[in-house]
């Protein structure tokens, strides 16, 4: 699978590439990319790929070593189905080539909590 940056990825998507984030529901829950499929790599079967048929499908993790790892297993799941690539770097790379993610608000800290302090 290809590997392509931040900036790469971005322009696929617009172009009409779907996201797949392969990481785990709790990563999910601490930070997402909207409207990426969620697809754990722990397990999704070729099936679950349905939403990426005939389109570029660029996989990511948190930091794109998981991904890269598994690029084997991710392409031949995804033969046939989707033109799959690697975003390099992850969800990381999005984030700081300035694209958006999101994140649950944050529950304020023990010390906010006692001395009020923002």
């Amino acid at each position: 699978m290809k590997t392509i940056s931040a900036i790469e990825a971005q322009q696929m998507v617009s172009d009409g590439a779907v996201l797949v984030d392969i990481r785990e529901p709790a990563e999910v829950a601490r930070e997402h990319i909207d409207g990426a499929l969620r697809l754990p790599l722990s397990g999704f079967a070729q099936a679950d790929l349905r939403g990426a048929t005939g389109r570029k499908a660029i996989f990511f993790c948190a930091s794109g070593g998981r991904t890269r790892m598994y690029a084997g297993q991710i392409e031949a799941k995804a033969k046939g189905v989707c033109d799959a690539h690697v975003l390099g770097g992850g969800i990381a790379a999005w984030r700081r080539a300035g694209f958006v993610t999101v994140r649950p608000p944050r529950p304020p800290s023990l010390l906010r909590r006692l001395f009020g302090r923002r």
